[in-house]
């Protein structure tokens, strides 16, 4: 007996090492993720520009593995372009890469809101109410990954309630790819409060089971975030993150 509970004692000790190693490493991933975003998003980081992983490992004191992981997570956001014998790059934003991703977003979410209006029960339509509550709180504080994070809520609740998983699947597919483009979009001046406002009339719209008009509003929804992005960009020549910095 002496000898099993040495066994389970050094097995619970290696497991508990190896599980404290493996928090440190999502940890320090989910750092340099941050770090890369942010640089990305403040204009640090200017398209075109090659991300150091050298740099990275010496700045986090860490192996290049958790740092590759992050870059393969970056590139299927949009942030960063992988080429072969060169590294890794921020990704260019063009007026044509904003106006495909939308035109893509209208059709699906649009689809997904009229098929969801007559699904929602009216507790999805509460916790739908509640998470807009949070929203506007939010957008009052100016926090806008806060807002973005809680934003996803909101259109994950009535994309899912529309019942097509593949459908589910495909916006989730198309928004993870352009999560940057999102994120900027909400980033412009004042873009987080008409969101909430946005969001108030598709609820209305829900609760009344309106599958046409839900379907207009998330249409048009997206499209003034299209258009705002587009404008950005005009007006300063840059791209949309860098409007953002300024």
């Amino acid at each position: 007996m002496y000898t099993v509970y040495n066994f389970l004692d050094f097995y619970r000790t290696e497991f508990l090492v190896r599980r404290k190693q493996m928090e440190r490493h999502q940890t320090l991933r989910e750092k340099i993720l941050e770090t890369i975003r942010d640089a990305i998003l403040k204009g640090s980081l200017k398209p075109g520009e090659r991300v150091s992983e050298p740099e990275l490992a010496e700045r986090f004191g860490i192996s290049r593995t958790p740092i590759r992981e992050a870059f393969r997570q970056l590139e299927s956001e949009g942030y960063l372009v992988v080429i072969p014998r060169k590294g890794a790059v921020v990704a260019s934003l063009s007026e044509r890469d904003i106006e495909e991703f939308y035109a893509i977003k209208i059709i699906l979410e649009g689809f997904a809101a009229k098929m969801a209006a007559e699904k929602l029960t009216d507790k999805d339509i509460e916790r739908l109410e509640t998470i807009n509550e949070r929203l506007a709180q939010i957008a009052k504080d100016g926090d806008v990954k806060s807002f973005f994070r809680v934003h996803n809520e909101f259109h994950e609740l009535f994309i899912k309630a529309a019942g097509n998983d593949k459908l589910y699947d495909m916006i989730n597919q198309l928004v993870m790819k352009f999560k940057r483009l999102r994120l900027a979009s909400l980033s412009q001046p004042g873009r987080m409060e008409i969101s909430v406002e946005e969001h108030r009339n598709m609820i209305r719209a829900f609760k009344e089971h309106d599958g046409e008009r839900a379907d207009s509003l998330v249409r048009h929804a997206a499209t003034i975030g299209a258009e705002v992005l587009i404008q950005s960009m005009i007006q300063t020549d840059t791209s949309p993150e860098e409007r953002v910095s300024r």
